[in-house]
């Protein structure tokens, strides 16, 4: 089994440990927060509990590094963990910046190393059925791609809500497109933390023709985790709120009679699906650098956004 060290252990973090634990060799878990050390030693009794990143990565044995820390820290830790040789699974954005991540690329493929972005949204089978209907051609040409992901809190101090909730969409988006945009735009505000955006809206165009925006925010009563596909033929709705009808078709858009029907959507835990591919390509199986190197789009929107963002609200 492959030998896992994971670096944070907060809310998000525990879930990761718990998948890794059970599908790999969980063998160290790091974490500044004493209080964070102190649940995950009991919990995984024999693993090595530490505060000290350098404690992990000097473990010779250890194959392939979770990094589940902050959003700011995600480049640092990863780069650090390429540099020992070490296979990374890093919780999205990778990194901030363009040149951030491609130098993590360069990294990666230079040392034959594994890099795999945390993009969780791209493993359920929700948007796997999404991706599905958009290839067969069953909605038409695709004119237009919106995501609406919205709710109230949690608040954050040090990532706004284009890097915490517009990189999920964002990576969806390109996914179903497969296109690099050639023009975004951003406008936010941050109304409860200075220089924090806790509401964003963003403009994508895409040298095809297609469109894209997203709404963000954590100032909203409703709870909306929602991508909408427009075709020139019939729309489609992923819907992850809902319970049993992931995905919605309607079938005539333009006189709003017609169909509307519910695909199947398999039940598996995204989050399940996304550890198990990691350790595939770390076992050797399918292409280990594609989405290492599918990140960097997301990243450079993400990027080009924030400069839009900061331009407009300067």
């Amino acid at each position: 089994m492959t030998r896992i060290g994971q670096v944070g252990l907060g809310q998000w973090g525990k879930n990761l440990a718990r998948n890794f634990d059970q599908l790999a060799d969980l063998v160290w878990l790091c974490d500044v927060d004493d209080e964070c050390r102190a649940q995950a030693a009991q919990s995984y009794p024999a693993a090595q509990v530490t505060s000290s990143f350098d404690d992990l990565l000097a473990d010779d044995s250890v194959e392939a590094v979770v990094v589940a820390t902050p959003v700011p820290t995600h480049y640092e830790l990863a780069r650090r963990a390429l540099a020992a040789g070490k296979h990374v699974f890093v919780e999205k954005p990778p990194a901030m910046r363009g040149a951030e991540i491609e130098e993590l690329c360069e990294l990666a493929e230079e040392r034959d190393l594994v890099l795999m972005p945390g993009h969780l949204l791209l493993y359920h089978p929700g948007v796997q059925k999404l991706k599905e209907i958009v290839d067969s051609g069953e909605l038409g040409e695709v004119l237009y791609v919106y995501g609406n992901r919205q709710n109230l809190g949690t608040f954050r101090t040090n990532e706004n809500a284009l890097w915490s909730l517009g990189v999920h969409d964002l990576s969806v988006l390109l996914y179903l497109i497969e296109e690099e945009p050639i023009e975004v735009r951003a406008h936010g505000n941050a109304f409860l933390s200075k220089g924090v955006e806790d509401v964003v809206f963003c403009y994508l165009r895409f040298p095809s023709g297609k469109m894209a925006h997203m709404h963000l925010s954590w100032l909203d009563p409703h709870k909306i985790r929602r991508i909408t596909v427009v075709g020139n033929e019939r729309m489609a709705v992923f819907d992850d709120m809902e319970r049993e009808r992931k995905i919605t078709v309607y079938d005539n858009w333009r006189t709003r009679t017609g169909d509307i029907y519910s695909p199947t959507v398999d039940a598996t835990e995204p989050l399940r699906r996304e550890c198990e591919h990691f350790l595939r390509l770390v076992a050797g199986e399918g292409a280990p650098h594609k989405a290492a190197r599918d990140a960097i789009l997301v990243v450079r929107a993400l990027d080009q956004l924030q400069a839009s963002l900061e331009t407009v609200t300067a």
